[in-house]
């Protein structure tokens, strides 16, 4: 029997695409009007926090987050600011989501060090809590691990209590190890895109669960988002066209070793021969070594008026955040039907 969170109520989220944060304001706006819950960024070609900056000023009914920030370029200390303020602007909606990123991308994109990342991750959540008690109530600040210290903070530095210093960490990942420090210590997990209901079954909610019984919690304490790839239209035919995109998009991530446990837990054997063809460039042969089960496994495909169902029928209580991962989707051009379908999803 599968572990859910029974009776809990979906939030639907909004993901702001890589763009400039000066756009974040009217997104923000666009969303709510929408009825999103959630505005969530990325760091990908752009900074996640500064959305949320002006996001928080210009809608302060949405939940706010990083959907992932990377942890391990920034000082916990210069993330634990940062959030320190996004959570005073947001009025207690923000939510610090934080991610590993490969070794590649930590060593060579941003010239820091890699090294244990589940260990670092843990103690990087561990060192914030400590900056963030500090900051609200000016007592010492005393870390000391394996990987972070910190012994100095004096009043000048200090930027003081905030009406709701409890900021919530959420994690992502992929792999039982990332599942099970999410159950231990944090307020969520991002779950990615790339994933299956029997990957969530077999790997990632009995590895929160495991992490939380350890630290005395329950698998409802810890929240599941995650962003779904959508195939939808008005028709059958767009049902069917937005199909292209979403096999290209899967055939990227599934030639790469780190989602290797999705391919896994499906029995898929693909992987091996995508990552040679990607090696090779051939990036765009590779979406035909994806079969029609597995796009259909990994994304929802249902026109636009049943989509919302497909969803609940696909997830049912196991996740409590959704987002819509719009490759191939024509639901953008739409906003009523896809104000219908966010409708549907919180109901």
């Amino acid at each position: 029997m599968a572990l859910t969170y029974p009776g809990r109520l979906m939030k639907v989220d909004f993901y702001y695409p890589p763009s400039p944060p000066e756009g974040a304001p009217d997104a923000a706006e666009g969303a709510a009007k929408l009825g999103y819950d959630g505005f969530f960024t990325a760091e990908t070609q752009y900074d996640p926090f500064l959305p949320l900056a002006l996001a928080a000023a210009a809608e302060p009914g949405l939940d706010l987050g990083t959907a992932i920030a990377v942890a391990f370029p920034r000082s916990p200390m210069i993330t634990a600011m940062t959030a320190w303020d996004l959570a005073r602007m947001s009025r207690g909606r923000f939510m610090l989501g934080l991610g590993t990123q490969v070794r590649a991308h930590i060593v060579r994109r941003f010239s820091s060090t890699w090294d244990r990342p589940v260990p670092r991750l843990r103690e990087y959540i561990l060192a914030l809590r400590a900056i963030w008690r500090s900051f609200q109530d000016s007592s010492p600040l005393s870390f000391e691990g394996d990987y972070y210290r910190f012994s100095l903070i004096t009043p000048f530095f200090n930027p003081g209590p905030i009406p709701n210093p409890d900021v919530p960490v959420y994690i992502a990942g992929v792999g039982p190890y990332l599942s099970r420090l999410a159950g231990e210590l944090c307020s969520g997990f991002h779950v990615h895109p790339f994933h299956t209901v029997r990957y969530l079954d077999d790997v990632v909610l009995p590895g929160i669960a495991t992490g939380a019984a350890g630290s005395g919690r329950t698998l409802e304490e810890v929240e599941l988002a995650t962003t779904v790839f959508v195939m939808t239209g008005a028709t059958d035919s767009d049902v069917e066209q937005a199909m292209g995109p979403v096999r290209q998009q899967i055939a990227f991530y599934a030639s790469t070793p780190s989602y290797l446990p999705v391919l896994e837990a499906e029995g898929w054997d693909f992987g091996g021969e995508l990552n040679a063809m990607s090696k090779r460039g051939l990036w765009e042969e590779m979406a035909a070594l994806v079969p029609d089960d597995a796009v259909l496994t990994v994304g929802v495909a249902a026109t636009a008026d049943q989509l919302a169902d497909a969803i609940r029928e696909r997830y049912g209580d196991r996740v409590q955040r959704i987002g819509f991962y719009t490759i191939g989707s024509s639901l953008d051009a739409e906003p009523e039907a896809l104000r219908e379908v966010i409708g549907k999803l919180k109901a």
